[in-house]
């Protein structure tokens, strides 16, 4: 299943992103985001010290009130969530211009964390994020190589993933463009850096 998962992955855009979660001391100058959505709100440490182009980008994102009424427009139980690129009416919202891959090998794509979206081409990520919902191991940077290249984890939830596992249960379904899409819209209401 992780194989063929990886094979979608690499060939399909990712537009369409007992709980354990790190409870080690923030980074000093980690910012916080605090995401308000229809299903609760969700807390995350942004990891600038580790990832600071991914930071950087995605602060840029939420100060421009960005994510604000967009959707997890992805949602697969047992892999990821996905949001940051869709309106509720499944429109794409136009993004700035991608970044480059930050992905290494002392960041992994485990249960809770934040990483970059993006397409099989590397350096594609823009404005679309998911949450891990378990450990993909298979998305981690192996190498420099179009395949084993990963995703990018830039930051994760500290609060809320009792909410990313609400997300992760909604019945989903395709079409508007789109697969594994939430029938119900979960909508994100607001993203704010806590002050």
């Amino acid at each position: 299943m992780r194989r063929t998962l990886l094979s979608l992955l690499l060939t399909i855009p990712l537009f369409i992103s007992a709980s354990v979660v790190s409870t080690s001391a923030l980074a000093q100058d980690n910012p916080i985001v605090v995401m308000e959505t229809n299903k609760g709100t969700i807390k995350i440490e942004l990891w600038a010290d580790k990832a600071p182009i991914s930071v950087a980008n995605f602060l840029r994102y939420t100060d421009d009130n960005f994510f604000d009424g967009l959707i997890f427009h992805r949602v697969i139980a047992g892999f990821m969530i996905q949001g940051g690129g869709f309106t509720p009416e499944m429109v794409k919202k136009p993004a700035y211009e991608p970044i480059k891959n930050e992905a290494r090998a002392d960041l992994r794509n485990k249960r809770g964390t934040l990483a970059m979206a993006r397409t099989s081409v590397i350096d594609s990520a823009s404005s679309q994020f998911f949450i891990n919902l378990v450990n993909n191991k298979f998305l981690n940077h192996t190498n420099n190589t179009p395949r084993g290249f990963g995703y990018a984890v830039f930051g994760e939830v500290i609060e809320g993933m009792n909410v990313v596992d609400q997300i992760a249960a909604v019945k989903t379904a395709s079409g508007m463009g789109g697969q594994d899409v939430p029938v119900e819209p979960v909508i994100i209401i607001s993203a704010k850096r806590q002050m």
